[in-house]
């Protein structure tokens, strides 16, 4: 998909079910320079039974009194006159658009969209129809990973592959479904676990306060990072909290961005062409410690190793040692190869 890390901001359904901050949550995603900007492509009744209740980071999150997830999502649709406008609106701003679905009937209506490839969210890696029904368009898969073991990541890459995708075709992204997720629960070392054990792509689906842990999963290796964004942290709904806000999602680009460049080196280790220069400067060579005449020995009382470093380096101490002077030298001067007998 890309040479560099594929940023996707997260919008979710941090849009509150309104058009117009949608809008202007693309405005955002825009300005900070991610590559995506993701919603989310449902129909409640098709998502949710009626009784489900939410879960507890959504009850406390939203705060109302209303327990029934059904409800909750039901006020988040987005109508397909909504897709078209928002699709409209981020090619208008040169951000590409993205969505989720979340049964086959939304993968359908996805592909029509003409998305390039689909993301499957963790609470669908063990939906066997929909896992199918993804793999049976043949094109690219991004799979998000949370709550799940790694038996279950095996199981959905069989799906897939069964139906028709390779394993290049296929990025897996480490995860925690805790919103806020805590420290201590992030375990990032299990993105690389499942790069190891799968042979796919990896990346990272973030949803810790801040940008830090998503900065360091880029040093790990990940070429996917997806982070949920909003408006407002304050803003009621489900996500909101677990979420940056504008200018912490600028800067988190701009992190990502930087520690890309810090690892794009080829792993040699040598002196790289902005410090080169400084090498004389830092360094030190070897100097006359006191007046001496020519002729005279040169013992280890005589010399020091002073800044700078263009002169005999302090590495060939033991050889100069012992050598005799061919001029007069007097203390605190340079000393060179060609000063010597």
């Amino acid at each position: 998909m890309s040479n560099k890390v594929i940023i996707i901001a997260e919008a979710g359904v941090n849009h509150n079910g309104d058009i117009k901050k949608a809008k202007l949550l693309i405005d955002v995603a825009a300005d900070a320079g991610v590559d995506y900007v993701k919603f989310q492509s449902f129909v409640a009744n098709r998502l949710v039974s009626k009784e489900a209740k939410k879960a507890q980071y959504q009850s406390v999150n939203i705060n109302d009194g209303d327990d029934s997830q059904y409800n909750m999502l039901k006020k988040l649709e987005l109508s397909h006159e909504d897709h078209l406008e928002l699709m409209s609106y981020c090619a208008e701003k040169k951000i590409q658009f993205f969505s989720t679905a979340f049964d086959v009937e939304g993968v359908h209506y996805l592909n029509d969209l003409g998305l390039s490839f689909f993301k499957i969210p963790s609470g669908e890696i063990t939906n066997y129809p929909y896992l199918k029904a993804i793999a049976l368009f043949g094109k690219p898969v991004i799979m998000s990973t949370g709550m799940c073991s790694e038996v279950e990541i095996m199981q959905a890459l069989d799906v897939l592959v069964k139906f028709g995708l390779s394993k290049t075709q296929i990025s897996i992204l480490h995860c925690n479904t805790e919103y806020p997720t805590p420290m201590q629960d992030v375990n990032l070392k299990a993105m690389q676990s499942i790069q190891k054990t799968f042979g796919v792509n990896v990346g990272y689906s973030d949803h810790t306060l801040g940008i830090e842990v998503a900065v360091a999963a880029v040093a790990l290796g990940a070429t996917i990072i997806e982070k949920h964004f909003t408006l407002d942290r304050t803003l009621p709904g489900p996500d909101h909290v677990a979420s940056l806000e504008p200018t912490e999602l600028k800067e988190m680009v701009a992190a990502i961005r930087n520690v890309e460049l810090a690892m794009s080196g080829n792993g040699e280790k040598k002196p790289s062409k902005s410090e080169t220069k400084n090498i004389a400067i830092a360094r030190k060579s070897i100097h006359i410690n006191k007046d001496l005449l020519k002729g005279a020995t040169i013992t280890s009382n005589d010399i020091i190793s002073l800044r700078p470093g263009d002169g005999i380096s302090p590495m060939e101490w033991e050889n100069i040692v012992g050598k005799k002077l061919k001029t007069d030298k007097n203390e605190f001067d340079k000393l060179f190869f060609s000063d010597l007998l």
